[in-house]
């Protein structure tokens, strides 16, 4: 198991911006084996999302799922895509017996409904 992090105050939490989407379009990003490049719905808007998820599922299985997106993480160029969020997701385990499990609500929510 991973060691805790530092500890923080809720005012730095707070500054997370937790929303569920669902995702509608998921493909293999064309410069990396190991990442997806996502479109996800968050109700008012869809935006893309590149994720490290290939090696534990595959893209055509994601389509329509809803996930846990931090909205406000500054986009990022990742291999040539930009990448304007993160979808969270637990992992267990070492090297091979590795398992990554994407976060996700336990019944359907609207789209962009915030997570606290």
């Amino acid at each position: 198991m991973d060691p805790v992090k530092t500890e923080i105050v809720y005012d730095d939490f707070a500054k997370l911006d937790l929303r569920i989407g669902t995702i509608v379009v998921a493909e293999a990003h064309p410069n990396a084996d190991r990442l997806v490049k996502l479109q996800i719905d968050l109700g008012d808007h869809t935006r893309q999302v590149c994720a490290g998820v290939r090696a534990y599922y595959d893209p055509a299985t994601l389509v329509g799922r809803q996930v846990v997106v931090v909205a406000n993480l500054a986009p990022r160029t990742i291999r040539g895509e930009v990448s304007n969020g993160m979808i969270l997701a637990a992992s267990s385990g070492e090297a091979e017996l590795r398992d990554v499990v994407l976060l996700a609500p336990i019944k359907a929510v609207n789209n962009g409904s915030t997570v606290s």
